[in-house]
């Protein structure tokens, strides 16, 4: 065992790549959760995102059109979502569930001639000189530019949430839809939105696995990240800053443990690889011991389905 091997500020570097897909995604969800709708099909959004994007960007050999493309996809499945259960009143958790399972077969269906293929190049945002710099250059300058399209909407959700006259009317739906409607506004079009939104995040976090952070096309590659996304929402209390951190605690972790085995540490492999899962469980159930959502943070309204004849 070797831990000198480690190299802290690669580490670091890499644990902002490895949590980019998750935060991606957990951003996406917590908007939607703010509007008072449980989505649970995140892993399929974001694996239909890592198709549609990869299929994209290798056909027209542009990165950027791949990723317009994987928000497209993640926000046309969820709507399929939103139709069902704002319009045909259909129960969120099970529809969420069913559409996981339906992402993951249509993203193998479409994905079939994309094995083996390589994407074209991502390119960094900042210069070469800048991110050679020792220390500050792999951490700050020596990423793609989707690093900083993540970060850039954590401030953004951040504003929007709590600054913005559309923002205090998402959350007030996601409060009391009731009192929501009873003030004018269209409850089912705000909630449509705000999943549309969620779903665009999940595709770009798929396509970020499959165009950056792998790179290729593996079926069912995205190997439970929605659920880690999920987790990370309630874990930051429904606040975008404490999702940027949560995220890339998560990223952590699944980095360190990687960097461990390289290290040789006399633990099983497959203990190491289910490490960022079972803290995933240990979180949710530690935050479920506590005295309800409410003193978590939760929308008042989160899960339940609105009837406009109320």
């Amino acid at each position: 065992m070797d831990l000198s091997a480690i190299n802290p500020v690669l580490l670091i570097a890499s644990l902002m790549v490895a949590a980019t897909p998750i935060l991606l995604a957990a951003l996406g969800e917590l908007v939607v959760e703010k509007a008072g709708v449980l989505n649970l099909g995140v892993e399929g959004m974001m694996i239909t995102g890592a198709i549609c994007g990869f299929a994209i960007a290798v056909e027209t050999g542009s990165p950027v059109i791949g990723f317009l493309a994987a928000a497209i996809g993640g926000a046309l499945l969820s709507m399929l979502f939103g139709i069902l259960t704002q319009y045909l009143m259909s129960n969120q958790v099970a529809t969420g569930l069913a559409l996981t399972l339906f992402g993951l077969g249509i993203s193998s269906l479409l994905g079939q001639d994309y094995v083996g293929v390589r994407p074209p190049l991502t390119g960094g945002l900042f210069p070469d000189a800048l991110a050679d710099l020792p220390v500050v250059g792999p951490i700050i300058f020596g990423h793609d530019w989707m690093v900083y399209v993540s970060l850039g909407l954590v401030a953004g959700i951040w504003a929007f949430l709590k600054y913005s006259r559309a923002g205090l009317i998402l959350r007030a739906v996601g409060e009391s839809h009731d009192a929501a409607h009873a003030l004018g506004y269209n409850v089912i079009a705000v909630r449509l939105a705000a999943i549309a939104f969620g779903g665009a995040c999940a595709g770009l976090g798929g396509a970020y696995l499959s165009l950056i952070r792998v790179p290729q096309w593996t079926e069912g590659m995205t190997a439970g990240a929605g659920w880690i996304a999920l987790a990370i929402v309630v874990f930051a209390g429904w606040r975008p800053w404490r999702v940027l951190i949560g995220a890339y605690l998560f990223g952590g972790v699944t980095v360190l443990q990687l960097n461990l085995q390289a290290a040789g540490v006399a633990v099983s492999a497959e203990y190491l690889s289910m490490s960022p899962y079972l803290i995933t469980i240990l979180v949710l159930v530690l935050i479920s011991a506590g005295r309800g959502r409410a003193a978590l943070g939760a929308p008042a309204s989160l899960g339940r389905s609105f009837h406009a004849s109320h």
